[in-house]
């Protein structure tokens, strides 16, 4: 029922980003638009944005490969964070609901024992992640959640969980992952509108809302 009650919710907000997206840029036949982690491409097929114009570029091969079943074109990544291409070779760089898993090494994650350690190593492959995205194109559209909207996106638990000890924070993930309906990984480092504005100075800021609350933030160049 918890599923049934998020899925619909989840399937709201991606409708109302979508209006989002298009009243923020123009598109035309021709514009490409490189989804950075968009995995299987999923996601991007919801934006209303022609398939031949998708490219879709994440580094797991497995997931690229439905991509590609789908009709969408591919751009295979590594783990550098670096985007493979020539300055504004896509019209429109696209990334939802991924910086804020550009952290640390997977092996890593559990051998992290404090916030401010973690965070550190975060934030430094999140800067380079956003400089990537400045760098590469003039136009941009960077969704995150944001840290403090009342539930935590990857969890579905009360935000407390974000001020929790690192070590205690992955012992209750490692709990509810047990039974609860929403299982994750303790990889995320959530934004604030403070961070959003230091990874991208020269973007706008849009806060999206649920409930009258800030549910998470999209930095917007076009």
């Amino acid at each position: 029922m918890l599923r049934k009650i998020f899925n619909s919710y989840s399937h709201r907000a991606r409708a109302k980003r979508t209006k989002i997206f298009h009243s923020l840029f123009t598109l035309n036949g021709s514009t490409k638009v490189l989804d950075l982690g968009g995995h299987d491409g999923e996601l991007i097929m919801t934006m209303g944005i022609d398939k031949k114009n998708i490219y879709v570029g994440d580094f797991d091969l497995v997931a690229l490969e439905k991509a590609r079943q789908r009709g969408l074109n591919i751009v295979v990544l590594d783990e550098s964070g670096t985007i493979p291409c020539q300055k504004n070779e896509y019209d429109i760089i696209f990334s939802n609901s991924v910086i804020e898993h550009v952290t640390v090494d997977k092996e890593d994650m559990y051998k992290i024992k404090t916030n401010r350690e973690f965070r550190e190593a975060a934030w430094k492959r999140q800067k380079f992640f956003a400089d990537q995205i400045r760098e590469k194109s003039d136009k941009y559209y960077v969704q995150t959640p944001y840290k403090y909207f009342i539930i935590e996106s990857h969890s579905w638990l009360p935000f407390v969980i974000v001020f929790l000890p690192r070590q205690l924070q992955i012992l209750t993930i490692k709990f509810f992952n047990k039974f609860w309906p929403k299982k994750t990984s303790p990889d995320w480092n959530l934004l604030t509108v403070k961070d959003m504005k230091k990874l991208f100075p020269d973007a706008r800021i849009i806060r999206e809302k649920s409930f009258f609350l800030t549910k998470s933030l999209i930095a917007v160049k076009n």
